[in-house]
C-alpha cells in the first residue's frame, strides 16, 4: 500500500504555516500554533481520525487569531488533498454522531472533489477561553475548499460552547476516519460512477 502522508508549507504576509500528515497514523498530533483552544480542537480530529497531524503556525496574533485559523484550515485541506491521491480504494463518506454530556453533533463528509459546507451551530456563547467561536467557519470552509469535500456540520443539541464544538470536532475526526478508510472491497476502484473525483 503506497503512503498516504503530505507535508504542505504556506507563507504569506499574514501566517506562515507547515502541516504534515499521515492519514493512516496513530493520532499522534504536535501543534505549535499559538492558538491553544484550536490545538485542543485539532488534537480531536488527530485522536479520533487516527491521523497523525503535526502543525506549526506562526501569524499575526497581535492583531487576532483570525488569519492563523483560516489559513491552517486552508494548509490541512491542501494536506488532505495531497495525501489522499486519486481516492481510488476509498470509502469516500464518512458520517458520526457525537455526545458530550448534553451537547450532541452530527457531521457526514464526502470526498466529492466539490466543496462545499453547511454548518449549523447555535452557538451560546460569542467566545471560547478567549477564542472567537465564529473562526470555526472560517476553519472548516478554509478546509473545505482546499481539500475538497462537501461537508455538512450540524449540532444537534446543547447548551455549553465547549461541549457544543468538541462534540463536532470529534464528528469531524470520526467522519473523516469513516470517509478516508480504504474498502478492500474497493480496491483500485473509484468510487463514482463518473469515473473520477
Amino acid at each position: 500500500m503506497a503512503e498516504r502522508k503530505a507535508t504542505v508549507a504556506r507563507d504569506t504576509l499574514e501566517t506562515q504555516i507547515k502541516v504534515s500528515i499521515d492519514l493512516d497514523g496513530t493520532g499522534k498530533a504536535r501543534f505549535d500554533t499559538g492558538v491553544p483552544f484550536l490545538e485542543h480542537m485539532m488534537d480531536q480530529i488527530a485522536r479520533h481520525g487516527l491521523i497523525d497531524l503535526d502543525i506549526e503556525c506562526k501569524g499575526d496574533l497581535h492583531i487576532d487569531d483570525h488569519h492563523s485559523v483560516e489559513d491552517i484550515g486552508i494548509t490541512l485541506g491542501q494536506a488532505f488533498a495531497k495525501a489522499i491521491g486519486d481516492k481510488k480504494g476509498i470509502r469516500r463518506y464518512g458520517h458520526a454522531y457525537v455526545p458530550l454530556d448534553e451537547a450532541l453533533s452530527r457531521v457526514v463528509i464526502d470526498f466529492s472533489g466539490r466543496p462545499g459546507l453547511q454548518m449549523h451551530v447555535p452557538f451560546t456563547r460569542a467566545s471560547v477561553g478567549g477564542f472567537d467561536v465564529d473562526l470555526f467557519m472560517e476553519f472548516f470552509q478554509g478546509f473545505v475548499n482546499h481539500a475538497q469535500v462537501t461537508l455538512h456540520i450540524d449540532n444537534l443539541r446543547g447548551h455549553n460552547t465547549h461541549h457544543q464544538i468538541e462534540t463536532v470536532f470529534k464528528a469531524f475526526g470520526r467522519a473523516l476516519r469513516m470517509a478516508i478508510e480504504l474498502d478492500e472491497r474497493m480496491a483500485g476502484q473509484m468510487p463514482s460512477t463518473k469515473g473520477c473525483l
